[in-house]
């Protein structure tokens, strides 16, 4: 899934003032995607991101997921708690989903309707979205980091645990290659790249 042209450093600032630039698409919210496969990096490049914009509103996928079973049927629940309202130019609040219980008894997050938004998670950028998006971000790794990331994040090395993983990546791999998420990015990011702070590597773009 790496690009094989040359990777090319980028500061944060520079991808911040390219995401202004670009007109709102929903309601009056420029909504940025940071998509891509698990590990690969998406979490750290989107706070990384939203700093640069000024400590822009960040949605992570995984607060809307149902459990390990709901990787991309979870979408109607977030159109409707947080994209929905952002349209409208309301504020979203909702619960987040707690992995421990098994419930959405988690912190109360609530999304100001500011200039950017950015949406972050796997099938965040998927083709349905596409029209609302005001910039599409596709971060990549390779998949024995990814998945020795995905292992220390999350502290578990159980086999229970590791056949999930398998299980997920499985049907990622499978969504990207029939989305084409990747191919209607507009910035391709190598996650596996040790960067400072202020900077990043893009790929292919």
């Amino acid at each position: 899934m790496l690009d094989a042209r040359p990777a090319v450093r980028q500061t944060f600032a520079e991808l911040a003032a390219w995401v202004r630039a670009r007109p709102p698409r929903l309601g009056r919210v420029r909504l940025v995607a940071v998509d891509g496969p698990s590990g690969s990096g998406k979490t750290v490049f989107a706070g990384r991101l939203a700093e640069a914009l000024g400590g822009a509103p960040l949605v992570h996928t995984d607060d809307l997921l149902d459990g390990w079973d709901d990787q991309f049927t979870f979408w109607p629940r977030l159109e409707r708690l947080v994209l929905d309202p952002l349209r409208q130019g309301s504020t979203p609040t909702y619960r987040a989903y707690d992995w421990g219980s098994g419930t959405f008894d988690g912190p109360e997050i609530t999304v100001e309707p500011a200039p950017v938004v950015l949406l972050e998670g796997v099938s965040a950028a998927r083709r349905g979205i596409r029209p609302s998006l005001s910039f599409a971000v596709f971060v990549v790794a390779p998949p024995d980091l990814r998945f020795r990331r995905a292992v220390e994040r999350d502290g578990d090395d159980s086999v229970a645990f590791r056949a999930y993983l398998e299980r997920w990546r499985a049907a990622e791999d499978r969504h990207f290659a029939e989305d084409e998420t990747a191919a209607a990015a507009d910035l391709i990011v190598d996650g596996a790249a040790a960067t400072g702070d202020d900077s990043f590597m893009r790929r292919g773009r």
